[in-house]
């Protein structure tokens, strides 16, 4: 009997020992898993990437301290949940709310002795003004910081690229493809709706982003022209780029509806326009078809274009897009 006992007691020990084996295995695969994700994630580092200008930068190491100089890219990286990652934005950034609790780091002239003291990992700088800021920036990249230059969008699928390099540059390829696909669906259902849009029933349009004395305006290969066509309507401006306008010449193009963009800062925009001597003779102003849109939903190349188009079709066809 105490030889069955010892051997029952000797066959429970063997078991016990097997079992913790099979235990230690599977939780030194789980710690090989956990290290093979790691250097996946690793793996997507260093990245070449060429930048706005043409030049090929190189990002050693996943961006963990972040300076933004220009609000759409501020945006794109809070859309792809960088949020703590950003430590710098320009004085004109307003959205998200957060970024009020950023550092500044000045306007379009950048203070390049404070971003030097933050020590970024990374400026994201911008093509728009990168030929007037070149000295600023070659001060930052002498201080050993990474600048990337990201592209001056001026259409959706370049916006699209300007996601796509951030992400790449900040090590979120997936969720800068996510935000894409996204956008293209929102542009889709958008497009969708504009065809119930009737020839005769489709509006020409003015959008006004500058008031008087100087009018300013959205005219050809621009992204709102782009969105005037998604929503199924004319631009009365055939000047391609940001055009500075006769009022005569505007009266003459009568268009059924104007855009303004500057009521963030222009007194009651609406308004300004309808008091506007002989503007009385244009259609959108005699059928009270003038409307002011929010300006960096129509004007900001980020994540909330959809949203300006959307936005903008409402104020062009509200009986369509409800």
């Amino acid at each position: 009997m105490k030889k069955l006992n010892a051997f029952l007691f000797a066959l429970l020990l063997t078991i016990g020992a097997l079992a913790g084996c099979g235990n230690a295995e599977q939780s030194n695969a789980g710690k090989t898993n956990k290290t093979e994700t790691v250097q996946q994630e690793e793996a997507k580092f260093p990245v070449s990437i060429k930048d706005g200008t043409g030049q090929e930068v190189t990002i050693e190491s996943k961006p963990e301290k972040i300076v933004s100089l220009i609000p759409s890219n501020t945006e794109i990286a809070y859309g792809l949940g960088l949020d703590d990652q950003i430590i710098g934005v320009s004085d004109f950034d307003n959205f998200p709310e957060e970024v009020a609790e950023k550092e500044k780091i000045g306007g379009m002239e950048f203070n390049v002795e404070k971003i030097i003291s933050l020590k970024p990992d990374l400026v994201l700088a911008h093509a728009s003004g990168a030929h007037t800021s070149g000295a600023g920036l070659q001060q930052l990249k002498d201080a050993g910081i990474t600048v990337l230059v990201v592209n001056d969008a001026t259409t959706f699928d370049a916006v699209y690229e300007s996601i796509s390099m951030i992400g790449t540059a900040l090590g979120e390829q997936e969720k800068a493809d996510t935000l894409i696909a996204d956008m293209k669906k929102k542009i889709e259902e958008i497009k969708t709706q504009a065809k119930e849009i009737k020839e005769e029933d489709r509006k020409s349009v003015f959008v006004e982003v500058s008031p008087t004395p100087e009018i300013y305006a959205a005219g050809k290969k621009t992204f709102i022209d782009e969105m005037l066509q998604i929503i199924n309507a004319d631009n009365t401006v055939k000047e391609e780029g940001w055009p500075k306008l006769d009022p005569e010449a505007i009266i003459k193009s009568n268009p059924d509806v104007i855009i303004t963009t500057h009521g963030y800062y222009t007194n009651e925009p609406v308004k300004n326009v309808i008091s506007r001597k002989g503007w009385d003779k244009i259609t959108a102003v005699k059928e009270n078809r003038v409307v002011d849109v929010h300006s960096d939903k129509v004007t900001r190349t980020g994540p909330r274009l959809t949203e300006g188009v959307e936005e903008l079709a409402k104020a062009v066809y509200p009986d369509v897009f409800k």
